[in-house]
Protein backbone atom coordinates (compact mmCIF):
# COMPACT_ATOMS: atom_id res chain seq x y z
CA UNK A 1 0.00 0.00 0.00
CA UNK A 2 1.16 3.79 -0.88
CA UNK A 3 0.10 6.54 1.12
CA UNK A 4 0.71 10.45 0.48
CA UNK A 5 0.70 12.43 3.72
CA UNK A 6 -0.70 16.14 3.97
CA UNK A 7 -3.32 17.58 2.18
CA UNK A 8 -3.99 17.45 -1.28
CA UNK A 9 -7.10 19.88 -1.87
CA UNK A 10 -4.30 22.62 -2.54
CA UNK A 11 -2.44 21.67 -5.34
CA UNK A 12 -3.82 21.35 -8.98
CA UNK A 13 -4.03 18.11 -9.91
CA UNK A 14 -0.36 17.38 -12.38
CA UNK A 15 -0.73 16.13 -15.90
CA UNK A 16 -1.02 12.58 -16.76
CA UNK A 17 2.42 10.69 -17.31
CA UNK A 18 3.29 9.66 -21.08
CA UNK A 19 1.55 6.25 -21.21
CA UNK A 20 3.73 3.59 -21.74
CA UNK A 21 3.66 1.77 -25.52
CA UNK A 22 2.34 -1.97 -25.57
CA UNK A 23 4.61 -4.19 -27.35
CA UNK A 24 1.00 -5.41 -29.14
CA UNK A 25 0.92 -2.09 -31.10
CA UNK A 26 4.49 -2.11 -31.92
CA UNK A 27 4.26 -5.58 -33.63
CA UNK A 28 1.13 -4.55 -35.44
CA UNK A 29 2.95 -1.96 -37.49
CA UNK A 30 3.40 -4.15 -40.52
CA UNK A 31 6.18 -1.72 -42.07
CA UNK A 32 9.00 -2.33 -39.53
CA UNK A 33 8.51 -6.03 -40.05
CA UNK A 34 8.81 -6.74 -36.11
CA UNK A 35 7.76 -10.46 -35.49
CA UNK A 36 7.69 -12.16 -31.90
CA UNK A 37 9.26 -15.12 -31.29
CA UNK A 38 9.85 -15.79 -27.95
CA UNK A 39 8.68 -14.91 -24.96
CA UNK A 40 4.95 -13.19 -23.36
CA UNK A 41 3.59 -10.87 -26.40
CA UNK A 42 2.04 -8.54 -22.60
CA UNK A 43 5.08 -5.80 -22.33
CA UNK A 44 5.16 -2.08 -21.48
CA UNK A 45 7.26 -0.28 -23.62
CA UNK A 46 8.89 3.24 -22.26
CA UNK A 47 11.55 3.77 -24.57
CA UNK A 48 14.15 1.94 -26.79
CA UNK A 49 18.04 1.71 -26.48
CA UNK A 50 20.47 0.18 -28.94
CA UNK A 51 23.65 -2.00 -27.88
CA UNK A 52 26.21 -4.54 -29.07
CA UNK A 53 27.59 -4.47 -25.43
CA UNK A 54 27.79 -7.68 -23.38
CA UNK A 55 26.44 -6.11 -20.65
CA UNK A 56 24.70 -2.69 -21.39
CA UNK A 57 22.58 -2.42 -17.55
CA UNK A 58 24.51 -0.13 -16.63
CA UNK A 59 23.24 2.26 -18.95
CA UNK A 60 19.54 1.12 -18.79
CA UNK A 61 16.47 2.60 -17.15
CA UNK A 62 14.56 0.02 -17.35
CA UNK A 63 10.96 -0.57 -19.41
CA UNK A 64 13.24 -0.56 -22.55
CA UNK A 65 13.18 -2.15 -26.13
CA UNK A 66 16.54 -3.20 -26.09
CA UNK A 67 17.62 -3.30 -29.98
CA UNK A 68 21.36 -5.40 -30.83
CA UNK A 69 22.26 -7.37 -33.64
CA UNK A 70 24.27 -9.96 -31.50
CA UNK A 71 27.69 -8.85 -32.42
CA UNK A 72 28.46 -9.28 -28.56
CA UNK A 73 29.72 -12.41 -26.92
CA UNK A 74 29.11 -14.24 -24.47
CA UNK A 75 26.72 -16.69 -22.96
CA UNK A 76 23.16 -15.80 -24.34
CA UNK A 77 21.45 -16.94 -20.70
CA UNK A 78 23.51 -15.11 -18.38
CA UNK A 79 23.15 -11.87 -21.12
CA UNK A 80 19.57 -12.41 -20.59
CA UNK A 81 19.42 -12.66 -17.10
CA UNK A 82 21.15 -9.53 -16.93
CA UNK A 83 18.63 -8.15 -18.80
CA UNK A 84 16.03 -9.43 -17.07
CA UNK A 85 16.99 -8.32 -13.73
CA UNK A 86 17.26 -4.80 -15.20
CA UNK A 87 14.00 -4.68 -16.05
CA UNK A 88 14.40 -4.21 -20.03
CA UNK A 89 10.60 -4.60 -21.70
CA UNK A 90 11.53 -6.64 -24.64
CA UNK A 91 14.64 -7.41 -26.45
CA UNK A 92 14.58 -6.96 -30.45
CA UNK A 93 16.82 -9.15 -32.21
CA UNK A 94 18.26 -7.85 -35.75
CA UNK A 95 19.20 -10.59 -38.23
CA UNK A 96 22.64 -9.72 -40.59
CA UNK A 97 24.92 -8.74 -40.85
CA UNK A 98 25.93 -10.82 -37.80
CA UNK A 99 23.41 -13.41 -37.64
CA UNK A 100 21.52 -14.87 -40.49
CA UNK A 101 18.79 -16.09 -37.79
CA UNK A 102 18.11 -15.35 -33.88
CA UNK A 103 19.97 -18.27 -32.13
CA UNK A 104 18.58 -21.13 -30.26
CA UNK A 105 20.77 -20.53 -27.57
CA UNK A 106 18.80 -16.91 -27.26
CA UNK A 107 15.41 -18.22 -27.93
CA UNK A 108 15.85 -20.80 -25.01
CA UNK A 109 17.05 -18.38 -22.24
CA UNK A 110 14.25 -15.52 -23.39
CA UNK A 111 11.54 -18.11 -23.47
CA UNK A 112 12.53 -19.28 -19.97
CA UNK A 113 12.68 -15.83 -18.44
CA UNK A 114 9.57 -14.62 -20.31
CA UNK A 115 11.79 -11.81 -21.59
CA UNK A 116 10.05 -10.87 -24.93
CA UNK A 117 11.93 -11.58 -28.12
CA UNK A 118 11.50 -9.88 -31.24
CA UNK A 119 12.76 -10.78 -34.36
CA UNK A 120 14.17 -7.42 -36.63
CA UNK A 121 13.70 -8.29 -40.22
CA UNK A 122 16.85 -7.15 -42.32
CA UNK A 123 16.75 -3.83 -43.99
CA UNK A 124 14.59 -2.38 -40.80
CA UNK A 125 16.84 -0.07 -39.33
CA UNK A 126 16.96 0.50 -35.66
CA UNK A 127 16.28 3.85 -35.78
CA UNK A 128 12.93 3.61 -37.57
CA UNK A 129 12.16 0.84 -34.80
CA UNK A 130 12.88 4.13 -32.65
CA UNK A 131 11.35 6.77 -34.00
CA UNK A 132 7.63 4.42 -34.27
CA UNK A 133 8.52 4.02 -31.10
CA UNK A 134 8.08 7.74 -29.93
CA UNK A 135 5.23 8.38 -32.34
CA UNK A 136 3.06 6.07 -30.40
CA UNK A 137 3.94 7.45 -27.19
CA UNK A 138 3.06 10.54 -28.66
CA UNK A 139 0.35 9.67 -29.75
CA UNK A 140 -1.15 7.46 -26.85
CA UNK A 141 -0.06 11.06 -24.46
CA UNK A 142 -2.61 12.70 -27.24
CA UNK A 143 -5.15 10.70 -26.59
CA UNK A 144 -4.91 10.11 -22.35
CA UNK A 145 -4.66 14.11 -22.13
CA UNK A 146 -7.84 14.37 -23.99
CA UNK A 147 -9.83 11.79 -22.36
CA UNK A 148 -8.32 13.72 -19.36
CA UNK A 149 -9.62 17.00 -20.40
CA UNK A 150 -12.86 15.58 -21.42
CA UNK A 151 -13.54 14.08 -17.86
CA UNK A 152 -12.76 17.37 -16.11
CA UNK A 153 -15.07 18.83 -18.24
CA UNK A 154 -17.73 16.19 -17.50
CA UNK A 155 -16.74 16.31 -13.82
CA UNK A 156 -17.21 20.31 -13.80
CA UNK A 157 -20.51 20.00 -15.57
CA UNK A 158 -21.97 17.14 -12.81
CA UNK A 159 -21.10 19.62 -9.75
CA UNK A 160 -23.31 22.32 -11.17
CA UNK A 161 -26.35 19.67 -11.60
CA UNK A 162 -29.50 20.37 -8.57
CA UNK A 163 -28.07 16.98 -6.58
CA UNK A 164 -23.93 17.59 -7.17
CA UNK A 165 -22.61 14.85 -5.31
CA UNK A 166 -24.37 12.05 -6.92
CA UNK A 167 -23.54 13.43 -10.51
CA UNK A 168 -20.03 13.71 -10.14
CA UNK A 169 -19.57 10.28 -8.58
CA UNK A 170 -21.54 9.23 -11.17
CA UNK A 171 -19.48 10.69 -14.25
CA UNK A 172 -16.23 10.06 -12.02
CA UNK A 173 -16.96 5.76 -12.22
CA UNK A 174 -17.74 6.54 -15.76
CA UNK A 175 -14.66 7.91 -16.34
CA UNK A 176 -12.48 5.36 -15.11
CA UNK A 177 -14.81 2.62 -15.72
CA UNK A 178 -14.71 1.41 -11.80
CA UNK A 179 -16.46 2.23 -8.91
CA UNK A 180 -16.23 4.81 -6.53
CA UNK A 181 -17.95 5.10 -3.06
CA UNK A 182 -18.47 8.01 -0.88
CA UNK A 183 -17.31 6.70 2.56
CA UNK A 184 -18.70 9.09 5.49
CA UNK A 185 -16.87 8.24 8.36
CA UNK A 186 -18.35 4.50 8.75
CA UNK A 187 -21.63 5.37 7.25
CA UNK A 188 -23.34 3.42 4.56
CA UNK A 189 -21.68 3.93 1.35
CA UNK A 190 -23.05 6.41 -1.66
CA UNK A 191 -22.38 6.48 -4.73
CA UNK A 192 -21.03 3.42 -7.04
CA UNK A 193 -20.62 2.19 -11.31
CA UNK A 194 -22.60 -0.57 -12.23
CA UNK A 195 -19.07 -2.47 -11.84
CA UNK A 196 -19.76 -3.73 -8.36
CA UNK A 197 -16.64 -4.83 -7.09
CA UNK A 198 -16.33 -8.63 -4.96
CA UNK A 199 -16.89 -8.40 -1.33
CA UNK A 200 -13.10 -8.31 -0.18
CA UNK A 201 -12.52 -5.55 -2.74
CA UNK A 202 -14.79 -3.27 -1.18
CA UNK A 203 -13.35 -4.00 2.32
CA UNK A 204 -10.37 -3.45 1.51
CA UNK A 205 -11.07 -0.16 -0.15
CA UNK A 206 -13.46 0.37 3.51
CA UNK A 207 -10.01 -0.46 4.76
CA UNK A 208 -8.07 1.89 2.78
CA UNK A 209 -10.17 4.52 3.32
CA UNK A 210 -9.87 4.47 7.20
CA UNK A 211 -6.66 5.54 6.73
CA UNK A 212 -6.51 8.76 5.12
CA UNK A 213 -7.48 12.11 6.39
CA UNK A 214 -6.65 13.80 9.84
CA UNK A 215 -3.70 13.28 10.90
CA UNK A 216 -2.36 11.01 8.31
CA UNK A 217 -2.21 10.70 4.72
CA UNK A 218 -4.37 12.57 2.41
CA UNK A 219 -4.36 9.63 0.07
CA UNK A 220 -3.50 6.30 0.01
CA UNK A 221 -3.19 3.38 -2.69
CA UNK A 222 -3.34 -0.46 -2.83
CA UNK A 223 -4.00 -3.20 -5.03
CA UNK A 224 -6.68 -6.52 -4.15
CA UNK A 225 -8.07 -9.25 -6.15
CA UNK A 226 -7.07 -7.23 -9.28
CA UNK A 227 -8.26 -4.33 -8.56
CA UNK A 228 -6.59 -0.70 -8.20
CA UNK A 229 -7.79 1.19 -5.15
CA UNK A 230 -7.56 4.66 -4.29
CA UNK A 231 -8.13 6.58 -1.04
CA UNK A 232 -8.92 10.63 -0.76
CA UNK A 233 -9.59 12.52 1.82
CA UNK A 234 -12.24 15.03 1.53
CA UNK A 235 -11.79 16.67 4.51
CA UNK A 236 -9.87 16.65 7.65
CA UNK A 237 -10.64 14.77 10.15
CA UNK A 238 -11.01 16.32 13.79
CA UNK A 239 -7.50 15.94 15.82
CA UNK A 240 -9.73 15.26 19.17
CA UNK A 241 -10.67 12.05 20.92
CA UNK A 242 -14.22 11.93 18.90
CA UNK A 243 -13.75 9.05 16.79
CA UNK A 244 -12.66 10.28 13.11
CA UNK A 245 -15.80 11.16 10.34
CA UNK A 246 -13.84 12.81 7.46
CA UNK A 247 -15.15 12.14 4.27
CA UNK A 248 -13.69 9.97 1.72
CA UNK A 249 -13.66 8.87 -1.87
CA UNK A 250 -12.84 5.84 -2.11
CA UNK A 251 -12.08 4.27 -6.10
CA UNK A 252 -11.87 0.83 -7.18
CA UNK A 253 -10.61 0.28 -10.76
CA UNK A 254 -10.58 -3.83 -12.60
CA UNK A 255 -6.96 -4.25 -13.79
CA UNK A 256 -4.12 -1.59 -13.66
CA UNK A 257 -4.73 1.71 -13.41
CA UNK A 258 -4.66 4.26 -16.71
CA UNK A 259 -1.96 7.20 -16.61
CA UNK A 260 -4.86 10.10 -16.37
CA UNK A 261 -6.62 7.72 -13.60
CA UNK A 262 -5.28 10.09 -10.92
CA UNK A 263 -4.88 13.36 -12.36
CA UNK A 264 -9.25 12.71 -13.18
CA UNK A 265 -9.89 11.44 -9.62
CA UNK A 266 -8.15 14.16 -7.94
CA UNK A 267 -10.16 16.66 -9.79
CA UNK A 268 -13.01 15.13 -8.51
CA UNK A 269 -11.88 15.11 -4.87
CA UNK A 270 -11.42 18.94 -5.34
CA UNK A 271 -14.77 18.85 -6.35
CA UNK A 272 -16.26 16.45 -3.82
CA UNK A 273 -14.28 18.57 -1.22
CA UNK A 274 -16.13 21.65 -1.60
CA UNK A 275 -19.64 20.28 -2.18
CA UNK A 276 -19.29 18.27 1.10
CA UNK A 277 -17.28 20.53 3.14
CA UNK A 278 -19.42 21.45 6.59
CA UNK A 279 -20.24 25.10 6.89
CA UNK A 280 -18.96 26.81 10.41
CA UNK A 281 -21.18 27.33 12.74
CA UNK A 282 -22.58 30.86 13.84
CA UNK A 283 -19.89 32.21 16.11
CA UNK A 284 -20.53 33.77 19.83
CA UNK A 285 -19.16 36.77 20.90
CA UNK A 286 -15.95 35.31 22.39
CA UNK A 287 -15.58 33.63 19.16
CA UNK A 288 -16.08 37.02 17.18
CA UNK A 289 -13.43 38.67 19.30
CA UNK A 290 -11.28 36.28 18.82
CA UNK A 291 -11.05 36.07 15.16
CA UNK A 292 -11.21 40.01 15.01
CA UNK A 293 -7.68 40.42 16.90
CA UNK A 294 -6.36 37.20 14.66
CA UNK A 295 -7.37 39.12 11.44
CA UNK A 296 -5.51 41.91 12.67
CA UNK A 297 -8.61 44.02 12.98
CA UNK A 298 -7.57 47.43 14.50
CA UNK A 299 -10.90 48.18 15.71
CA UNK A 300 -11.01 45.07 18.34
CA UNK A 301 -8.97 47.03 20.44
CA UNK A 302 -5.66 46.36 22.86
CA UNK A 303 -8.57 46.06 25.11
CA UNK A 304 -9.66 42.42 23.63
CA UNK A 305 -6.46 41.35 24.42
CA UNK A 306 -5.65 39.74 28.12
CA UNK A 307 -2.77 41.21 30.08
CA UNK A 308 0.31 43.77 28.26
CA UNK A 309 1.78 41.41 26.05
CA UNK A 310 3.55 39.75 24.25
CA UNK A 311 0.71 37.36 23.91
CA UNK A 312 0.54 33.31 23.13
CA UNK A 313 -2.33 31.49 20.71
CA UNK A 314 -2.89 28.03 21.87
CA UNK A 315 -4.75 25.24 20.19
CA UNK A 316 -6.15 22.45 22.56
CA UNK A 317 -7.63 19.65 22.07
CA UNK A 318 -9.37 17.34 24.58
CA UNK A 319 -12.58 16.22 27.06
CA UNK A 320 -12.27 19.12 29.65
CA UNK A 321 -14.16 22.07 29.74
CA UNK A 322 -13.29 24.87 27.54
CA UNK A 323 -13.89 27.42 30.26
CA UNK A 324 -12.20 25.78 32.79
CA UNK A 325 -8.94 25.34 30.37
CA UNK A 326 -9.14 29.52 29.75
CA UNK A 327 -9.28 30.14 33.03
CA UNK A 328 -6.13 27.94 33.96
CA UNK A 329 -4.04 30.13 31.12
CA UNK A 330 -5.38 33.34 32.64
CA UNK A 331 -7.68 34.64 29.35
CA UNK A 332 -11.25 35.24 28.55
CA UNK A 333 -10.28 35.43 25.15
CA UNK A 334 -11.20 31.34 24.05
CA UNK A 335 -13.44 29.63 21.41
CA UNK A 336 -14.07 26.54 20.14
CA UNK A 337 -12.44 26.83 16.28
CA UNK A 338 -13.93 25.86 13.21
CA UNK A 339 -16.40 22.78 13.43
CA UNK A 340 -14.88 19.25 11.36
CA UNK A 341 -18.40 17.33 11.39
CA UNK A 342 -21.39 17.41 13.43
CA UNK A 343 -20.52 16.09 17.33
CA UNK A 344 -17.01 16.59 16.09
CA UNK A 345 -15.69 20.25 17.16
CA UNK A 346 -12.43 21.64 15.84
CA UNK A 347 -9.62 22.05 18.90
CA UNK A 348 -9.70 25.42 21.05
CA UNK A 349 -8.27 28.93 20.24
CA UNK A 350 -7.38 30.64 22.85
CA UNK A 351 -5.07 34.07 23.78
CA UNK A 352 -2.95 34.23 26.69
CA UNK A 353 -0.23 36.67 27.98
CA UNK A 354 0.91 33.56 30.13
CA UNK A 355 3.46 31.02 29.81
CA UNK A 356 1.60 28.01 29.16
CA UNK A 357 1.67 24.79 30.88
CA UNK A 358 0.72 21.27 30.03
CA UNK A 359 -3.18 21.10 31.34
CA UNK A 360 -5.09 17.54 32.72
CA UNK A 361 -6.80 16.79 30.07
CA UNK A 362 -5.87 18.58 26.77
CA UNK A 363 -3.41 18.77 24.21
CA UNK A 364 -1.94 21.96 23.24
CA UNK A 365 -0.03 23.62 20.14
CA UNK A 366 1.51 26.85 21.61
CA UNK A 367 2.64 29.46 19.29
CA UNK A 368 5.91 31.64 19.82
CA UNK A 369 5.03 35.12 21.66
CA UNK A 370 4.00 37.45 19.29
CA UNK A 371 2.70 41.29 19.06
CA UNK A 372 -0.59 42.37 18.08
CA UNK A 373 0.49 43.03 14.44
CA UNK A 374 1.77 39.17 14.47
CA UNK A 375 -0.66 36.90 16.06
CA UNK A 376 -2.11 35.60 12.48
CA UNK A 377 1.44 34.24 12.19
CA UNK A 378 1.27 33.16 15.80
CA UNK A 379 -2.24 30.94 15.16
CA UNK A 380 -0.79 29.00 12.59
CA UNK A 381 2.14 28.48 14.63
CA UNK A 382 -0.20 27.20 16.96
CA UNK A 383 -2.30 24.73 14.94
CA UNK A 384 1.06 23.71 13.72
CA UNK A 385 2.08 22.49 17.05
CA UNK A 386 -0.87 21.00 17.85
CA UNK A 387 -0.51 18.78 15.18
CA UNK A 388 2.81 17.38 16.62
CA UNK A 389 1.61 16.92 19.84
CA UNK A 390 -1.28 14.66 18.52
CA UNK A 391 0.96 12.71 16.03
CA UNK A 392 3.38 12.18 19.05
CA UNK A 393 1.06 12.08 21.97
CA UNK A 394 2.58 14.89 24.20
CA UNK A 395 0.48 17.00 26.30
CA UNK A 396 2.15 20.06 24.66
CA UNK A 397 4.47 20.95 21.96
CA UNK A 398 5.78 24.61 21.42
CA UNK A 399 6.32 25.94 17.72
CA UNK A 400 9.86 25.54 16.76
CA UNK A 401 11.78 28.28 14.69
CA UNK A 402 13.80 26.71 12.07
CA UNK A 403 11.06 26.21 9.30
CA UNK A 404 10.18 22.19 8.41
CA UNK A 405 13.76 21.15 8.81
CA UNK A 406 13.78 21.80 12.59
CA UNK A 407 10.89 19.31 12.82
CA UNK A 408 12.31 16.37 12.42
CA UNK A 409 16.04 15.75 13.82
CA UNK A 410 18.98 15.92 11.44
CA UNK A 411 20.08 12.40 11.81
CA UNK A 412 16.38 10.97 11.14
CA UNK A 413 15.90 12.65 8.12
CA UNK A 414 19.20 11.32 6.72
CA UNK A 415 18.20 8.28 7.30
CA UNK A 416 14.84 8.16 6.07
CA UNK A 417 16.53 9.85 2.56
CA UNK A 418 18.56 7.49 2.04
CA UNK A 419 15.89 4.32 2.96
CA UNK A 420 13.51 5.94 0.86
CA UNK A 421 15.87 6.72 -1.99
CA UNK A 422 17.69 3.42 -1.65
CA UNK A 423 16.72 2.18 -4.98
CA UNK A 424 17.59 4.89 -7.16
CA UNK A 425 21.58 5.22 -8.97
CA UNK A 426 22.61 8.51 -8.51
CA UNK A 427 22.21 9.33 -12.39
CA UNK A 428 18.33 9.20 -11.30
CA UNK A 429 18.37 11.17 -8.59
CA UNK A 430 19.89 13.94 -9.82
CA UNK A 431 17.25 13.63 -12.68
CA UNK A 432 14.64 13.45 -10.40
CA UNK A 433 15.80 16.53 -7.71
CA UNK A 434 16.22 18.73 -11.25
CA UNK A 435 13.12 17.65 -12.24
CA UNK A 436 11.02 18.73 -8.74
CA UNK A 437 12.83 21.83 -8.67
CA UNK A 438 11.60 22.48 -12.40
CA UNK A 439 7.94 21.76 -11.43
CA UNK A 440 8.18 18.91 -13.29
CA UNK A 441 9.38 20.61 -16.90
CA UNK A 442 10.35 18.41 -19.31
CA UNK A 443 12.29 20.75 -21.25
CA UNK A 444 13.66 22.94 -18.61
CA UNK A 445 14.68 19.84 -16.54
CA UNK A 446 16.92 18.65 -19.70
CA UNK A 447 18.42 22.00 -20.30
CA UNK A 448 19.54 22.13 -16.71
CA UNK A 449 20.91 18.74 -16.74
CA UNK A 450 22.03 19.07 -20.62
CA UNK A 451 20.53 15.72 -21.50
CA UNK A 452 17.47 14.88 -24.05
CA UNK A 453 13.98 15.07 -22.83
CA UNK A 454 13.22 12.04 -23.64
CA UNK A 455 16.17 10.41 -21.29
CA UNK A 456 14.74 12.90 -18.46
CA UNK A 457 11.45 11.14 -19.21
CA UNK A 458 12.50 7.78 -19.23
CA UNK A 459 14.82 8.67 -15.85
CA UNK A 460 11.65 9.85 -14.15
CA UNK A 461 9.25 6.65 -14.72
CA UNK A 462 12.29 4.81 -13.89
CA UNK A 463 12.70 6.27 -10.69
CA UNK A 464 8.34 5.49 -9.93
CA UNK A 465 8.78 2.30 -11.17
CA UNK A 466 11.75 1.93 -8.83
CA UNK A 467 10.08 3.39 -5.46
CA UNK A 468 6.75 2.24 -6.01
CA UNK A 469 5.79 5.80 -5.34
CA UNK A 470 2.90 7.85 -7.91
CA UNK A 471 5.05 11.00 -9.01
CA UNK A 472 1.52 12.56 -9.96
CA UNK A 473 0.73 13.23 -6.25
CA UNK A 474 2.06 16.66 -5.16
CA UNK A 475 2.04 15.03 -1.68
CA UNK A 476 4.60 12.58 -3.04
CA UNK A 477 6.42 14.86 -5.17
CA UNK A 478 7.09 17.16 -1.55
CA UNK A 479 7.99 13.83 0.59
CA UNK A 480 10.62 12.83 -2.39
CA UNK A 481 11.76 16.92 -2.66
CA UNK A 482 12.54 16.85 1.17
CA UNK A 483 14.43 13.45 0.60
CA UNK A 484 16.57 14.83 -2.02
CA UNK A 485 17.84 17.36 -0.20
CA UNK A 486 19.22 15.68 3.06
Amino acid sequence: MQTSPGSHGAAAPAAPPTPAVGLAALLGERELGLRLVAGPPEAAVHGVHASEMADPTPYLLGGELLLTAGAWTGDPAAYVARLAGSGVAALGFGVTPVHERVPEALLTACAKAALPLVEVEPGTPFTAVARTVWRLMAESRTRELRRVTTAQQSLAAAASRPDPVPAVLTRLAAALDGHVELLPGGARPVGSSERMPPPEVRTALAALAARVGGAGPATATDTTAGWHLSAYALTRRPEGPEPPTAAVLGVAVPGARGAGDHTIASVAAVLLSLLTAERPATPGPEAAALTRVLLGDPGAGAGALPGPGPWTVVHATGTGDPAALAAALGTGLAAPGAPGTPGAPGPVRLITARDPAPQPGWRLGVSAPAGADGLVSADAQAAGALRRAEAARAPLVRHQEGGLASLVPPAEAAAHARALLAPLSPAQADTLRAWLAHHGSWDRTATALGIHRNTVRQRVARCAVLLGRDLDDPDVRMELWFALRQ
